[in-house]
């Protein structure tokens, strides 16, 4: 079967009568709910399936009720909405329960349904500005290690004991969040691991979920056309840990915002940092182009040595960060040194900082970083393996926050030798207004070598072709994209595959 994106289910769904889901949601009700029965609950009309409990919920440009016929000709079998959708549904010939907020409500009636109030698998969710996919990748990667059955969530794909589907957002709806657990329970999954967005947090996708365990990466600029400042962005963040979302935590101390958020946690927590007094200490032991080595000393006196296959020491903290949190929640430290101690902790995780190569050609590096904090951590990470110089190629995305563009560009200058400004996701933005904002950044230090390129093919070839052996480029905020998004129309278009066939265009001997 053909899996939809973010559609994790499971096949043995249970029968949940709508009449007793009524009586839990303090719900209104028109029409007849004797002997109707839900198996399911979807916000989305398209993933309707026989037995689905529909949801429709007001949105930017229409109500989700106003798609209730459609939901019901694909078999749902009742309507949750409020007052303005129950006017709107009323010829969807579906039974109607009514609620103030059906959107605040989403999370309760999936757990209902799906029965995953209880009796899931031990639960990890991590949150953070940059390094929530490698951080929960790293964490999935050392428990599968450990002979545990895992499921994972992440901004690229979902999965559930080796079946994958990809994602539609950083961390699901509610009610795909809750069918992913009850897929995950039905698979006899022993712990999963979750990406937890901020966005999700204060629009309630983890609604009806308590993570034993929540983790903090860090905070930088970024999201800022949501949430108008840093205060508020972290007052977001600081959300996971409180009693109704977990049970205690693991935060990060290396940056500012950690020690913010220790001070008004609701849950207990311990910490981690590479630059300060912690609870968990990293430091960083070996730097090559292809790992990281690193020491983890912990609150006991516990102590390994591992290795990441990645670049970087923020990699190295994102993966102390995974091991601090699977002791946490309750993984043996010895179990955890004895599996890694001397080895690599993990695989490389896709598109970060991804280092592609070919003969008498530079180091190419793949990554999404596209926040000023992250352009900084990367190209300090490059810098301290590279023999040679650095070129970075980026854009920036359209109709998403516009106040990091400036320090991107003067960071990008500030931490490389060349800087090519190019086009990624315009979406509806003018890109030619995006890159001057870039480039008004890049140009403010009067440092780097700048230019404009719009293509980001022929970017991405100008700044191959210019770069020697020992160089390395660094082509931001793309990963292994494989689109780029103008005007609405997401187009294909592969940045991994444009970087092999820079490279390759590079190596060929000359005719």
């Amino acid at each position: 079967m053909t899996l939809a994106p973010g559609l994790l289910r499971p096949s043995r769904p249970i029968r949940r009568p709508l009449a007793a889901l009524a009586r839990h949601l303090g719900a209104v009700v028109h029409g007849d709910l004797r002997g109707r029965f839900a198996t399911g609950i979807t916000l989305r009309s398209q993933d309707v399936r026989p037995g689905d409990l529909f949801v429709g919920t007001p949105g930017a440009g229409a109500h989700g009720a106003g798609y209730a016929a459609a939901a019901q000709r694909s078999g749902a079998v009742a309507l949750l909405t409020d007052a303005a959708g129950a006017a709107l549904a009323t010829d969807a010939g579906l039974p109607v329960l009514v609620v103030d907020d059906p959107r605040g409500r989403l999370g309760d009636a999936a757990a209902w349904i799906l029965g995953t109030a209880d009796a899931v698998p031990l639960l990890f969710g991590v949150t953070g500005t940059n390094g929530k996919t490698t951080t929960v990748t790293l964490l999935d990667h050392l428990l599968r290690r450990l002979g545990l059955r895992t499921g994972v969530s992440t901004t690229a794909e979902r999965v559930v004991d080796g079946t994958r589907v990809p994602s539609r957002l950083t961390t699901p709806e509610a009610d795909e969040l809750h069918a992913l657990l009850a897929a995950m329970r039905e698979r006899r999954v022993d712990a999963g691991s979750f990406e937890v967005s901020a966005q999700a947090l204060v629009r309630a996708r983890v609604a009806g979920v308590r993570f034993d365990v929540a983790g903090f990466t860090n905070l930088s600029h970024d999201h800022l056309d949501d949430f108008g400042d840093m205060d508020a962005y972290l007052a977001a963040k600081a959300r996971l840990f409180e009693p109704e979302l977990a049970r205690r935590g693991v935060v990060s101390l290396d940056s500012p915002a950690g020690e913010r958020l220790v001070a008004i946690s609701g849950v207990p927590v311990r910490t981690v940092a590479m630059d300060a007094q912690a609870d968990w200490r990293i430091t960083v032991t070996e730097r090559s182009a292809s790992a990281t080595g690193f020491r983890l000393e912990g609150p006991g006196g516990e102590r390994l040595s591992t290795r990441v296959p990645m670049l970087g020491a923020h990699a190295a903290a994102d993966a102390g960060l995974a091991v601090a949190l699977a002791v946490e929640g309750g993984v043996p430290f010895a179990r955890i040194a004895a599996a890694v101690d001397g080895a690599d902790l993990g695989a490389p995780v896709p598109g970060r900082l991804e280092r592609l190569t070919a003969p008498g050609s530079p180091d190419v590096y793949l990554d999404v970083a596209h926040t000023p904090d992250a352009f900084e951590k990367s190209l300090a990470a490059l810098r301290a393996v590279t023999r040679g110089r650095i070129t970075i190629v980026f854009g920036a995305d359209g109709d998403r926050d516009p106040s990091k563009r400036f320090d991107m560009g003067r960071v990008a200058a500030l931490g490389a030798d060349a800087v090519l400004v190019t086009d990624h996701h315009s979406r509806f933005e003018d890109p030619d207004a995006i890159r001057s904002t870039l480039l008004a950044g890049a140009r403010a230090p009067r440092r780097a070598d700048v230019r404009e390129i719009p293509d980001p093919s022929t970017a991405i070839r100008v700044a191959v072709q210019e770069s020697g052996p020992l160089d390395a480029v660094l082509w931001a905020g793309t990963g292994r994209t494989e689109y780029r998004d103008v005007r609405g129309e997401k187009r294909p278009y592969s940045f991994l595959r444009e970087a092999h066939a820079a490279l390759a265009e590079r190596s060929a001997p000359a005719a």
